[in-house]
């Protein structure tokens, strides 16, 4: 039989390096500037770590999933141009009346 896992362990090493080298990021960039610029305490490094979990429950990734396709986050892109530029005066009154009333 195969080992499968020996593949996996120097990813997993290094997947715990960088989470504890972002910990300490945050830590190093939070006690550098906000103290100063806020008058703040400073934080520990568990509670950078505590940090980074509250921004990820509260907005999801990291920014670690990559960037969208060419349609970009809701998938317009250059479908989307093309259809506004081949709208008539009428369709894109429709529209902005439509936005205005979703968006007040």
């Amino acid at each position: 039989m195969r080992n499968h896992t020996r593949g996996r362990k120097p990813f997993f090493l290094l997947f715990i390096a960088f989470f504890f080298l972002i910990g300490w990021l945050v830590m190093f960039l939070w006690n550098a500037i906000l103290p100063d610029l806020l008058g703040i305490k400073q934080i520990g490094y568990w509670q950078s770590i505590g940090l980074l979990a509250l921004c990820r429950i509260l907005f999801g990734h990291f920014g670690f999933k990559g960037r969208p396709g060419p349609g970009g986050r809701f998938g317009g892109g250059e479908r989307f141009k093309e259809r506004m530029m081949n709208m008539t005066d009428e369709e894109r009154e429709r529209l902005q009346r439509l936005w205005r009333n979703k968006c007040s």
